[in-house]
Parts: C-alpha cells; structure tokens; sequence
C-alpha cells in the first residue's frame, strides 16, 4: 500500500497517497464528473471512455485524495517530469489536478500541492512548473497563494468555445 498522509481543513480529514493501478475506473470518473471549460482544453469524454492509466498516465504519476467517509477519490493531482531529457531532471511539472465539488473548499487542492512539493523534493527536485488557462482565476489564485509565480504567457494559444484563451505558465522553487 502507497504512503498516506492525513490533512485536516476545518472538522473533515483527508489523505493524499500515490495512485495504484485499481484506481483507474474511480479516477476517470472524478476527470469526466469535473470536466469544465474553465479548465479542459480536450472536448468533454464521451463514451466509449479511455482507460484512465496508460503508458503515458501511470499510477505512480499520480497523488490521490481520499476522505475517511468516502466513497472514492475527492481529487488526484499528476506530477511527473517535463521531459525526458536529463538536464531538467530537476523540475517537476503538475499536468492535472481535479477536485470533486463535494471536496470544494475544504484545502484538498492546497492538500495536493502540499503534498507534490514534498514528493518532488524527495525525488531530487528543486523546481515546480504547471501550466494553467488564463481564464482560470481560481486555480490561479490557488498557485499563486502557494508560491507560483507567472513566467510566461502564450496569448491566445487555445481557441476554446469560440474564443482565444492564453497559456499560462506558472512555476516556483521548492528550496523553500
């Protein structure tokens, strides 16, 4: 079993682990039941559904949140490295953070990003970068409050919904 670490926002719990394989069928449904155009820059899934894990979406690319009341995940964050080239070895990107609306509010994001930052520096890192729709004020106001800062801005990089939607680029040190 995975190591969990147990948050606390407010009188309801939280753990956050890393995926496993069985996950998969839980996790694609938290993806497709957040689906929203503040965020998705893929068309909302449709059946027949993808697996949620494949090659390129392993398990261990994955932190799960989960209450002790459950039933299933409340949220996952991917964390893997930007690519596969050794000279950034050293910077850990977020490529996918969900958090089911019942969990709104309740600091399971903050509780993921937390728990990224630990994972990343355990694995050598010193660098965290994501990318997030310029539309997005509270995702962005969420990294910022964690340390995120904006480094770049690809205006107008998506046409989303009949309208253009900056790319933007925001990362920060985990030496802190």
């Amino acid at each position: 079993m995975p190591e969990s670490h147990t948050y606390t926002h407010g009188n309801e719990p939280f753990s956050i682990r890393t995926a496993v394989s069985s996950d998969g069928d839980a996790l694609a449904e938290l993806d497709r039941d957040t689906w929203s155009t503040l965020h998705a820059v893929t068309p909302k899934p449709q059946p027949p559904y993808s697996p949620f894990f494949d090659d390129r979406h392993r398990p261990e690319d994955f932190l799960v949140a989960e209450t002790a009341g459950g039933p299933g995940p409340v949220g996952y964050l991917r964390l893997v490295p930007p690519t596969p080239l050794a000279c950034n070895t050293h910077v850990r990107q977020i490529q996918g953070l969900a958090v089911a609306d019942r969990a709104r509010g309740k600091g399971v994001a903050r509780g993921l990003l937390r728990a990224a930052f630990a994972a990343a520096r355990a694995e050598g890192a010193n660098r965290m970068t994501l990318r997030v729709l310029g539309h997005n004020t509270p995702a962005r106001a969420l990294y910022e409050s964690e340390g995120f800062v904006v480094e770049g801005v690809l205006p107008g990089e998506f046409f989303l919904h009949g309208r253009y939607v900056d790319d933007v680029m925001m990362g920060r040190s985990l030496d802190r």
